[in-house]
C-alpha cells in the first residue's frame, strides 16, 4: 500500500495485540554472540552455557556451632549431674580428647560431633561435657550446600546477585554469557529539539526514555541523534544500524503526511503489522529489514512507553536469550469506573494508595497519550482485556508496575 492509500484507509482494521507481537517475534532470531566475563560483571546477564558446580561446598566437614570437636562415643552418658571429662588438645581428636572449634571452622581429624560451648566447662586442660551427642551432631558435612557436579543453572538463566554468590562459593570466577542485545534507538520528528524549544518545538524525550528502558531490560542502547521527517534521512538512519539486533524508532508511525517511517521500512524491508488494537498507541508498527526487527513506536509519550513494553521488551528479551518474566502485579480496588472499548486492549494508568485496609487504585487518565506526566506520576497500569467493556468502581484489579520491571 502506498502512502496516499495508507492515509486514506487509516486504521479501519487493527491487529490484535497478541497477533502483532507474535508476528514480530517470528521475524526475530536470537543472536549467538557469547563472551567470558568475571562474575562481578554478570549481574542481570544470561548464561550461554549450563553452570555446574566444580567442587563441593563446603569442601570440608565444618563446625556448625562454637564449641569443642569430640568423638560422639566419648559423650555417651554425659549429663548435667554427671559430666564426662575429656582432655583438651590442639591436633587430631583421639579417644578421650576434644579440640576447640568455632562456627564454620574445619572439624579436626578423628572428631565426628561438636558439643556446644554452653554445654561444657573448661578446667585447665580438661573439659567437662554435660551433653550426650549423636554422631554428626552440630557438624556440617562436606558438600552439604552443593555437591561437585551438581547442575546449578541452565543456559539462558538470568543471573541474580544471589546466583553470583552461589557461583563464587563453588569456585567459579568467570562465566560464559550471551552478549547484551544491541538496540538502535532513533528518535524522529521535525518538531524535536535537544533543548530550548521555541514555538511549535518539543524537547526530545521518547528516545531517551526508550534507551533507558533498553538498558534496564538487559540491552545495550545506541541513542541516536534526532532524524527529521525526510524519507532519505530516515532510510539512511535505519540502514546504518542494521548491524544491531533491533532497531526502534520513535515518532512518525501514524498515517499523516509527515508519518514516513512505515513507508520507509516497507520500501527497504517489510512492514508486518501497522495499527494494533490497543489504547493508547494504536498507530504502532512492526517490521523487518534484512533480518533485523524494527519496532516503530508512536510519538505521543504515553503511547510510546506502552508500546515499548508490549513490543520492544519482548523482542529484546527474545533476541538476547533473556527470560521474559511477567511484570510484577499488585491487587487493588478501583476507586471509580474504568471504561474501555470492546475489541481494544486498554492500558489505564493508576495511582496506588496502600494506606487503608486494602490497596486502592485511582485511575489517573484513560486517555491523553501525549501526557507524559500521567506515566511518571502513576504507579502502574491496569490492563483491560479486549473482551470486556471495562471495570466498575469497587472491582478488584491487577496493577502492573512498570518501574519495577527488568
Amino acid at each position: 500500500m502506498n502512502h496516499d492509500d495508507r492515509r486514506t484507509a487509516g486504521f479501519k482494521q487493527r491487529t490484535r495485540l497478541s497477533d502483532a507481537r507474535e508476528a514480530l517475534l517470528a521475524a526475530a532470531t536470537p543472536h549467538d554472540r557469547i563472551v567470558r566475563r568475571p562474575l562481578a560483571e554478570a549481574d542481570g546477564r544470561a548464561l550461554a552455557e549450563d553452570a555446574v558446580a566444580p567442587a563441593d561446598v563446603p569442601g570440608y566437614d565444618r563446625a556448625a556451632m562454637d564449641g569443642y570437636a569430640v568423638r560422639a562415643s566419648d559423650t555417651f552418658g554425659a549429663s548435667g549431674r554427671s559430666p564426662n571429662v575429656l582432655r583438651i588438645v590442639d591436633g587430631p581428636v583421639e579417644p578421650g580428647t576434644a579440640a576447640r572449634v568455632h562456627t564454620g571452622s574445619d572439624v579436626p581429624e578423628g572428631a565426628d560431633a561438636v558439643v556446644m560451648v554452653e554445654h561444657t566447662e573448661r578446667l585447665g586442660d580438661e573439659l567437662e561435657v554435660f551433653d550426650a551427642l549423636a554422631e554428626g551432631e552440630n557438624v556440617g558435612e562436606r558438600g552439604e550446600d552443593v555437591r561437585e557436579g551438581t547442575p546449578l543453572f541452565e543456559a539462558g538463566h538470568e543471573l541474580r546477585p544471589s546466583d553470583i554468590g552461589l557461583l563464587r562459593s563453588v569456585g567459579v570466577e568467570e562465566v560464559t554469557l550471551f552478549e547484551r542485545p544491541r538496540v538502535s534507538v532513533v528518535p524522529t520528528g521535525e518538531e524535536l529539539v535537544e533543548s530550548d524549544p521555541g514555538p511549535g518545538e518539543v524537547i526530545e524525550t521518547n528516545g531517551l526514555t526508550v534507551s533507558r528502558l533498553v538498558e534496564r531490560w538487559g540491552g545495550e542502547a545506541s541513542y541516536r541523534d534526532i532524524v527529521v521527517d525526510d524519507a532519505d534521512l530516515l532510510r539512511e538512519a535505519v540502514e546504518s544500524d542494521l548491524d544491531h539486533d533491533v532497531v526502534v524508532t520513535t515518532g512518525g508511525s501514524s498515517v499523516g503526511e509527515r508519518d514516513l517511517i512505515p513507508e520507509v521500512i516497507d520500501d527497504i524491508g517489510e512492514v508486518l503489522v501497522h495499527g494494533v488494537a490497543l489504547k493508547p498507541g494504536h498507530p504502532v508498527a512492526v517490521g523487518v529489514v534484512e533480518g533485523t526487527p524494527v519496532v516503530m513506536l508512536p510519538g505521543y509519550p504515553v503511547a510510546c512507553v506502552v508500546n515499548a513494553f508490549q513490543f520492544l521488551r519482548p523482542v529484546l528479551k527474545h533476541v538476547g536469550s533473556l527470560p521474559e518474566r511477567p511484570l510484577p502485579t499488585q491487587e487493588a480496588t478501583l476507586t471509580r469506573k474504568l471504561p474501555s472499548s470492546p475489541g481494544t486492549r486498554t492500558f489505564a494508568r493508576v495511582k496506588l494508595d496502600p494506606s487503608g485496609d486494602e490497596s486502592t487504585a485511582e485511575p489517573t487518565r484513560t486517555s491523553g497519550s501525549g501526557i507524559l506526566s500521567s506515566v511518571a506520576l502513576a504507579d502502574g497500569w491496569v490492563v483491560v482485556p479486549e473482551e470486556i467493556e471495562g471495570y466498575d468502581e469497587g472491582d478488584t484489579v491487577a496493577v502492573e508496575g512498570w518501574e519495577w520491571s527488568a
